[in-house]
């Protein structure tokens, strides 16, 4: 059996779901993150149980042919925390696609089923809209960065690949800046010092929103003046909010946003409609990859004129406006009161009137549309990772739906689900994937499920 410490050379046979090569040692199964089939590594156990082990690169001894060329490239680290960074990126497309298929057979029972190639991204590089990066005190001075696999340990990179080359500049100078004025940074342990967290959001317009998370429950006069300066380096900025977290908690941000500095949200354009981003709402990060998302949904409804939607999930009420174009009526169900608000004036802005925002939980709502007797012809589902609860697939059985579309960002739940929709009478008629998060193991899913 293997000990943790243990140095042996393997070789990667696959990717299993969730992004680590797996391969074998005397039979005995290993997983290795960042590694690659076909790869022949020398990898240190860190990690072992009694049916695997976990290991992780020493040495890359022969690179797969899927691997990108730089080869000294090994950790998580050394890819700036994106797990999917080592494959060249239409291998990336190829094993997300095998990843599905594998989630479909174990948990759905879907054998043989036919996925299409994985829509793939224009921008594979600095497509971010959003970026929140923890602020940590290393080496005498002040960074941001990521946390390191299964730590709160934090490393800071040269750039980061991902965020918008927008996003990466402002930190950047804004990190310096708080260097000359030596702010104190946050320290979880003892719950001191002012810095926890930066966010920043951008969209296609080049225009930024800042959010400097800290630790205080009330504004601090000399962080706003910093932020208040900051603010003249870049005329791209057009929102700066203080957001107050003092609580001992993982949540980033703080329950009190306090405006500084502009406007109190930054707009995206979809299909013609300007949408307004705060500080809370719920957006997708890949703007271009979202607009090939919602219309792939929009594809999937049949006879969509003549409809009553209900969007569940909802968030700012992106995909229901979306809709509202060309459907009879959308029901917008979102928890988030705040999202539900943001909606509510995104629809007045754009004319909108054949939508209804309503703010609560899924299960009760669609009670609350189902007593009034409001029609409902079909049913887009956007959940969180942790998907539907069996609750909501019941209701849906006992409406009698004929086709339900379903969006989701995690496909071991959407397996999960579709194999409750099909105990319910239901199939899987048509499965499309679409990689919203290049150079990472996440895939985006879009199902239509439908009366067998």
């Amino acid at each position: 059996m293997l000990k943790i410490k243990d140095i042996i050379t393997i070789k990667i046979e696959k990717i299993v779901f969730g992004g680590e090569g797996l391969g074998y040692f005397n039979d005995f199964a290993v997983f290795v993150p960042m590694s690659v089939p076909g790869d022949t590594v020398e990898i240190e156990i860190i990690s072992s149980k009694k049916t695997y082990a976990r290991g992780l690169i020493r040495k890359i001894i022969n690179p797969s042919s899927e691997r990108i060329e730089d080869t000294s490239k090994i950790s998580f680290e050394d890819f700036y925390g994106c797990d999917f960074a080592m494959l060249k990126y239409e291998n990336q497309l190829k094993y997300k696609k095998i990843m599905v298929e594998d989630v479909m057979k174990r948990l759905a029972g879907l054998d043989n089923f036919p996925i299409e190639d994985v829509v793939p991204s224009d921008n594979i590089y600095h497509y971010r809209n959003k970026i929140i990066e923890p602020f940590s005190f290393y080496d005498n001075k002040i960074i941001t960065g990521f946390f390191k696999r299964k730590s709160h340990d934090i490393f800071e990179v040269e750039e980061n690949i991902l965020n918008s080359v927008l996003g990466n500049k402002i930190i950047k100078s804004l990190k310096e800046l708080l260097n000359e004025y030596k702010i104190s940074v946050y320290d979880e342990i003892n719950h001191k010092g002012l810095l926890r967290n930066v966010m920043i959001r951008t969209n296609s317009n080049n225009e930024a929103m800042l959010v400097l998370i800290i630790n205080s429950n009330k504004v601090n006069e000399k962080i706003k003046d910093i932020l208040l300066k900051f603010k003249d380096k870049f005329s791209e900025i057009k929102s700066i909010y203080i957001s107050l977290n003092s609580k001992k908690v993982n949540t980033v941000i703080g329950e009190k946003n306090i405006l500084i500095y502009g406007a109190k949200t930054i707009k995206e354009n979809i299909n013609g409609i300007d949408f307004h981003i705060s500080p809370t709402s719920f957006f997708q990060i890949n703007i271009e990859q979202t607009k090939k998302l919602y219309n792939i949904a929009l594809e999937l409804f049949s006879d969509i004129e003549n409809k009553y939607i209900v969007d569940a999930y909802s968030g700012t009420g992106t995909i229901a406006m979306i809709m509202s174009k060309k459907a009879k009526k959308v029901y917008s169900i979102e928890i988030v009161k705040s999202a539900s608000e943001d909606g509510e004036k995104t629809a007045l802005e754009n004319g909108i009137n054949n939508i209804e925002f309503i703010n609560g939980a899924v299960e009760d709502k669609l009670d609350f549309l189902i007593k009034n007797s409001k029609k409902i012809d079909t049913i887009i589902f956007d959940p969180p990772r942790k998907g539907l609860d069996s609750s909501i697939i019941d209701k849906v059985s006992d409406l009698n739906l004929q086709e339900i579309v379903y969006i989701s960002c995690n496909p071991s739940t959407l397996a999960r689900d579709i194999k409750l929709f099909k105990d319910k009478g239901y199939s899987l008629k048509t499965l499309k994937t679409v990689d919203m998060f290049p150079q990472t193991s996440h895939i985006e899913c879009v199902a239509l499920i439908s009366r067998i």
